[in-house]
């Protein structure tokens, strides 16, 4: 069912070499690059006509128009399950907590008498926001992305979602019915690629985006590398993962459902086990099989990608090892199911989020704990950081020097433009001072 890479023994290599011997899935979105380039040309070209004909092509829809009407958003809240909707206000609820906290302030150095930097901090004007609609419906996708924009001050906040066949053209209507407690009226039935590009580049209905930010397949990553550099993303999200520290107080139990919890997203999705426990390896593996058998999306999801080379079970020689693989590693979700679980997790310097110990498994995480679960695949937890706050606000430092506090330093950066020989850089400080430089300090 899944594999073992035995890592016992031999000290562990370093760098790249380490990563190299760890699962990892195929995601060449190089590949899908080519794919996705005359999907967002021709949504450049052509518009909601293109859209229109992309949601017909790909959804096997025909629709009207893109943009959902005002009453779907109103329906599908009227018509929500209650104990759906009471799930979402406590997810968004908790969510809100969590997120309000990351809110920076301007703050002011006084760098010298005169002379102060202040940095203030500016959200983005519009963003784009996407919640995935392929083999499962995400709700908990819109309140991860709407919740920290919203949090960060964005005045103008607009989603997409694929088009449904089984609900007339219109997104999920838990999608809608989300959009609608979080107060965002403008939606868009748009999936893929094309819910980028239009995004990025604005159609007859949609103004373009500054951001775009949303988990998605390898066609959403595709389409947001290509449009790098003319808007910012959050990341090029590739297939969930989750990675299991354990040793042998770790129950089997819970280890084995925590996998086959991100095993079931989708046949690439990775699960990963290290442990310095035959033991627990062994029960592990034995107590997949029951779970997978009582549980759905086994042939098409679980079971392909716990088969897959993007899951294993690793084995270390101790907890110290098991820190460098998973710190080379750099999983989306890690857990950490070991003695003194709080002081391991201290420890871990590579992973999205991290979950200590038996009673925070990653599943509360993706609805729950007030965390984000939009987070950095594929390794890039060693450089990136999950969706927040701070993903939709930009830095913006505010110079302000008097005449005397630029004197006391003007002989500086004359000295040091001259040094990378740029004069004119020097000569813009000498003609505020008749062209002879203070001598300063």
């Amino acid at each position: 069912m899944i594999s073992r890479i035995d890592l016992r023994g031999d000290a562990l290599p370093e760098g790249p070499a380490l990563r190299d011997l760890l699962p990892r899935a195929d995601f060449d979105v190089a590949a899908a690059l080519d794919k996705v380039r005359p999907i967002c040309e021709a949504v450049h070209h052509r518009g909601d006509a293109a859209l229109i004909d992309f949601a017909e092509k790909f959804d096997g829809v025909k629709l009207d128009q893109v943009r959902v009407p005002a009453e779907a958003l109103d329906k599908a809240l009227k018509e929500l399950d209650p104990a759906v909707r009471a799930a979402l206000e406590e997810s968004i609820r908790r969510a809100r907590l969590v997120h309000r906290e990351q809110r920076r302030t301007t703050h002011t150095t006084q760098v010298v008498p005169g002379g102060s930097v202040t940095e203030k901090w500016v959200p983005v004007d519009r963003v784009g926001l996407y919640a995935p609609g392929g083999r499962s419906v995400y709700p908990s996708s819109v309140i991860m992305n709407v919740v920290p924009a919203q949090e960060a001050g964005v005045e103008s906040i607009a989603l997409a979602s694929p088009a449904q066949a089984e609900f007339g053209g219109l997104p999920h209507p838990t999608i809608l019915a989300a959009c609608a407690l979080l107060g965002v009226d403008e939606v868009y039935a748009a999936g893929g690629a094309t819910a980028v590009a239009m995004f990025a580049y604005g159609t007859e209905s949609c103004p373009p985006a500054d951001m775009v930010t949303g988990p998605g397949n390898i066609w959403v990553a595709a389409a947001k590398r290509y449009f790098t550099g003319k808007i910012g993303i959050d990341a090029e999200a590739g297939p969930t993962e989750i990675a299991v520290l354990a040793d042998s107080t770790a129950d089997p139990v819970h280890v084995a459902s925590d996998l086959i919890s991100q095993a079931e997203h989708d046949p690439l999705a990775a699960a990963v086990l290290v442990t310095d426990s035959v033991e627990l390896a062994d029960a592990v593996e034995k107590e997949l099989e029951p779970q997978i058998a009582a549980t759905k999306h086994i042939e098409d999801r679980i079971v392909p990608a716990l088969k897959g080379r993007q899951s294993a079970i690793v084995l270390v020689d101790g907890i110290d090892e098991g820190l460098r693989v998973v710190d080379a590693y750099g999983a989306e979700h890690l857990e950490i199911q070991t003695a003194e679980a709080a002081a391991v997790a201290d420890r871990v310097r590579n992973a999205g989020a991290i979950f200590i110990g038996p009673w925070a498994p990653v599943s509360l995480g993706d609805y729950a704990a007030g965390s984000n679960h939009v987070l950095p695949t594929g390794g890039c937890a060693c450089h990136s950081s999950g969706l927040s706050v701070q993903s939709f606000l930009r830095g913006v430092h505010i110079v302000d020097y008097t005449r005397d506090a630029l004197a006391e330093v003007a002989h500086h950066v004359v000295t040091l433009a001259e040094a990378e020989d740029l004069p004119a850089h020097g000569a813009a400080i000498k003609a505020r001072f008749g062209w002879k430089v203070p001598e300063g300090k």
